[in-house]
């Protein structure tokens, strides 16, 4: 067999069934290998910045890899915005980069490039194929490197020489890491500092936010007295009823800085210290109190679960000091009194009640329309930064953010999580400015009658950049004006959607919103709702 063979082989073999794909000439053996051995789902991406964004939304529900088919280095670059997403979001990935035969490149044809210092700006592990017969072992590390906790990006780039010669190894999946157990000392040293009362919040993320973990958190928080906090971005989140109400950190710097300023201590679990996404004048760059003191339960490729279920196990018995906790919820972890104002109204309808009857707020009528068991994935920017609170007693569903800050994220993530996910409804909550970045993975939903219904927020503005001027200190101005603005002309987003296959409505009101929104969520395939009201 030839070498493109021996690669479709043993990513099949390593569990690899999924390939998002954008094929070149270089990818041409490749591309026959797939007719030749059954067992590998094709779904083709019209832009790499779709293929590898549907790899990172795949990843994050399916729990698993995917590969990637990328051509050359210029396909790679075009791609790497939302792998960067991904490596932030610590989802496994395996990207196939074909590129030009081996002997070929010594005369820098038109798409010559240093494709691996481009692989190694977000990959974990990067190798260049050297032999046919190497391809089948590269391939298998690969996959391995890509599943190593907490999950990472793994390139291996293929010569097109090294595809199509004969002499191919498959191999045989390689054992995947488990991730180990964190020192019983870093345990009990929080479970010693909880213990003391003072004022401490526990940051988490990654598997921490899945439901075990937050079960666990909560146990803590409920014996210690403790406040929980999630990342500003969480690559997933279990959230709804039933399960705890932790709000993230804010994203704007001051409103970040008040709502840690009490806290002397500060538990991370998977997570990073706290940092403001940009440095601003007078500004601090970390978020917490000066003063305050870190502690690391975990790390991020550490066993989270067990760490917090283990810190539980420490701290169990204590009653709550100083009135902390979970948001939103009393010491056994069911919902208590409200945090926030439309809660009780939320709370208030029954099955049978219009959705129009909610106040006008796009987070309570989404709590209210939910399906169970949703995937939620949310690029909706400066709309949706107060989604949380209104959507914690929505029906019990998962939450998928933009973890890395380049846009053009949310319609690949959500088509990818689709396939990932099949037997569950997907919610892409979209920014217009952003969605335009990406706006081919409509038609990748449309062709493969993937289950999402997609939300634009219509402001026709960059309107975060307005808060942004604000924050360095500058003022607006007719360039800001202009630079800013996403209208004349403005963006037609169910001419744009209906272009792409995906049927589409525009909603200008609440009321028009609700009806769209609702009947959206009760039917299967794609859909697109503009909110022209945003």
């Amino acid at each position: 067999m030839n070498g493109a063979e021996s690669l479709v082989r043993t990513l099949l073999a390593g569990g690899i069934d999924t390939c998002f794909a954008n094929p070149g000439t270089s990818e041409m053996h490749f591309v026959a290998a797939l007719d030749r051995v059954p067992g590998m789902r094709c779904i083709l991406g019209l832009a790499e910045g779709v293929v590898t964004g549907c790899a990172d939304g795949y990843a994050r529900m399916a729990g698993r890899p995917a590969a990637t088919l990328l051509h050359c280095g210029p396909g790679l670059a075009n791609g790497i915005s939302n792998l960067h997403n991904a490596r932030r979001a610590s989802s496994p990935v395996v990207n196939i980069v074909g590129d030009h035969a081996s002997f070929h490149g010594a005369f820098d044809p038109p798409l010559a490039a240093d494709t691996e210092s481009l692989a190694r700006s977000v990959s974990y592990w990067v190798r260049t194929a050297a032999s046919v017969r190497q391809v089948g072992a590269d391939a298998a590390a690969a996959i391995q490197a890509a599943r190593t906790p907490p999950g990472r990006i793994a390139t291996l780039i293929l010569p097109a020489d090294h595809a199509w010669n004969e002499g191919g190894v498959p191999e045989p999946a390689m054992p995947v890491p488990k991730p180990p157990v964190p020192a019983f000392q870093r345990v009990d040293a929080v479970a010693q500092l909880l213990r003391r009362g003072e004022p401490t919040v526990m940051v988490l993320a990654g598997t921490a936010l899945s439901e075990p973990g937050l079960a666990a958190a909560a146990r803590v928080a409920a014996a210690s007295g403790c406040e929980l906090r999630a990342m500003t971005q969480v690559a997933r989140m279990a959230r709804g009823r039933g399960r705890p109400a932790v709000d993230r950190i804010p994203y704007a710097v001051d409103a970040a800085v008040a709502s840690l300023a009490g806290f002397r201590h500060v538990v991370l679990v998977g997570a990073p210290r706290p940092v403001a996404f940009f440095a601003y004048p007078g500004k601090p760059s970390l978020v917490t109190h000066p003063e305050a003191s870190f502690h690391e339960l975990a790390h991020p490729g550490e066993d989270l679960v067990a760490a917090l279920q283990g810190l539980a196990a420490e701290v169990r018995g204590q009653t709550p000091n100083g009135g902390g906790g979970v948001r939103g919820q009393t010491p056994n972890g069911t919902s208590g009194g409200s945090n926030w104002e439309s809660a009780a109204a939320v709370r208030s309808l029954t099955p049978n009640d219009p959705v129009r009857s909610l106040t006008p707020n796009f987070a309570q009528l989404l709590a209210r329309v939910l399906p169970e068991n949703a995937v939620v994935v949310d690029e909706s920017v400066s709309s949706g930064r107060g989604f949380f609170p209104p959507t914690f007693e929505a029906a019990p569903h998962d939450w998928l953010q933009i973890t890395g800050g380049s846009i053009g994220y949310g319609f690949p993530c959500a088509t990818g999580a689709a396939v990932g996910a099949p037997d569950r409804k997907v919610v892409c909550l979209q920014a217009d400015g952003g969605g335009m970045y990406s706006l081919q993975a409509l038609w990748t939903q449309a062709r493969c009658d993937l289950d999402v219904v997609n939300v634009v927020f219509a402001n026709r503005r960059y309107r975060i950049l307005d808060g942004e001027l604000k924050a360095v200190g500058a003022q607006p101005g007719p360039a800001s004006s202009e630079l800013f603005d996403l209208s004349r002309p403005d963006l037609d987003w169910v001419k744009l959607a209906n272009g792409m296959g995906v049927e589409a409505r525009r909603a200008d009101t609440l009321d028009r919103l609700a009806d769209v929104l609702g009947a959206a969520m009760r039917r299967r395939g794609p859909f697109l709702v503009e909110w022209a009201g945003a």
